[in-house]
């Protein structure tokens, strides 16, 4: 997982509601957890764009329904900054939802786009995405 080239504001908490945006059978997601953070003691965790992060499937199919899965977060409402200056915003918070931690994506399709910062550090999902902002 390669390091990221802005200073991502952590613009989600936890159980914030993220729409899943491929075509893996999942809608709408809850985060409940996030991967390879360390922090203090009785501290929520928080994420931002290119994180990895453990959701439960809200909505979706239904053998999907009440499961638990790895996504990884393409899209934030919170605008960060990148090194240009440049301020990104997205207009609804949205993840992907992947098989493993290498990061392949159980959908082939991603819907809308993805941030750059999220397609340098995951490459699979970069592949399946049609418009990288």
């Amino acid at each position: 997982m390669k390091p990221l080239k802005a200073s991502v504001t952590k613009g989600l908490t936890h159980h914030s509601i993220l729409n899943a945006c491929d075509n893996s059978g999942a809608r709408l997601v809850k985060l409940i957890c996030v991967q390879g953070l360390k922090t203090t003691r009785g501290r929520y965790s928080s994420a931002g764009i290119g994180d990895l992060i453990m959701v439960s499937i809200v909505d979706g199919k239904t053998e999907m329904k009440k499961t638990t899965s790895l996504a990884v977060i393409v899209r934030q409402k919170k605008e960060y900054r990148r090194l240009t200056g440049i301020r990104i915003k997205f207009e609804d918070n949205a993840a992907v939802v992947i098989k493993d931690d290498a990061g392949n994506p159980k959908g082939t399709v991603v819907k809308g786009p993805i941030a750059k910062e999220a397609a340098e550090r995951w490459p699979a999902i970069a592949k399946i995405a049609k418009i990288i902002v």
